[in-house]
């Protein structure tokens, strides 16, 4: 009898210790905005450590500003795309003391005005010249995503100091993309705010107009960043992504796994079914760690 309860206690003890190390990190808040690459990993991570690691993870979609603030206040554990040393370097600044900004996972991003390459521009003062043929309900416009976004803040220098005869329009990713995959079937003028990843240099045939006054800056890396200490709280997570890598081949592919169907969630399981091996490189770091 004294031996069955010493086992049921061990058991006990075993199952009362699991329990508490999977509580101590399995359950995490991952802020994500509306990027097109943004969605495609954090869903990516999402599948991944859920179905293989036990991991409860919820997805947070907020604004720039709040991801920020999130991170800082500990209501968000951890996110997967802070663009350095220029893009969201204002974002990062009010927090940099709350925030941990982790390995690059990504190099050489692109940022600026896009335009379908039929069209007869080059460059950001040409579009000035020409902006008349840019028209968009009714005014010549330059479509671009939420007004709380870098991008649209460095698109309002960009109209300052070229002094461009144009307005910006704000509105979602998804909103933007459609207008510009209407005009491009028409092979219609369109300027759009984009960046480098994205599916839709793959998709379409489109170019950066040169930035001579260099109002976008120069090119970026992405980086994972989390709250103060995550490191500590979950090591094995931390070594996993910091040894996470993508480049325009496999983040192209996994954004337009997603973009076909149409599903990220479908989308990036049919990508992780087809990519093992670059996934199990990433996870051996984890266990080597």
């Amino acid at each position: 009898m004294n031996k069955m309860s010493s086992s049921f206690l061990m058991v006990g003890l075993l199952a009362a210790a699991t329990g508490v190390q999977a509580d101590d990190h399995k359950s995490l808040v991952i802020g994500t905005n509306n990027w097109a690459e943004n969605i495609a990993v954090a869903n990516m991570w999402k599948i991944i450590l859920e179905e293989e690691y036990g991991y409860d993870i919820e997805l947070s979609d907020v604004s720039k500003s709040v991801l920020y603030s999130g991170l800082a206040n500990e209501d968000i554990d951890l996110s997967m795309e802070i663009w350095l040393p220029t893009t969201d370097a204002s974002f990062l600044e009010p927090h940099k003391d709350e925030i941990d900004v982790h390995d690059v996972w990504y190099e050489g991003t692109g940022l600026g005005l896009v335009v379908p390459s039929y069209v007869d521009i080059d460059t950001i003062p040409e579009l000035g010249e020409n902006a008349e043929a840019y028209v968009y309900q009714g005014n010549p416009t330059i479509l671009g995503i939420d007004s709380g976004s870098a991008i649209a803040g460095s698109t309002d220098e960009a109209i300052e100091a070229y002094e461009l005869p144009l307005n910006q329009i704000n509105s979602s990713g998804p909103a933007m993309m459609a207008a510009l995959d209407d005009a491009y079937q028409r092979e219609e003028p369109i300027v759009v705010t984009l960046w480098s990843p994205h599916w839709a240099f793959a998709e379409y045939d489109l170019k950066y107009l040169e930035d001579p006054e260099g109002v976008y800056g120069e090119s970026d890396d992405i980086h994972w960043m989390s709250r103060k200490d995550f490191g500590d709280d979950d090591p094995w997570l931390t070594s996993v992504l910091n040894d996470w890598h993508m480049n325009d081949d496999t983040l192209g592919g996994l954004m337009a796994e997603i973009e076909q169907t149409g599903d990220p969630v479908e989308g990036a399981q049919t990508w992780i079914d087809e990519n093992r091996d670059l996934i199990d490189e990433w996870l051996a770091a984890g266990d080597a760690g």
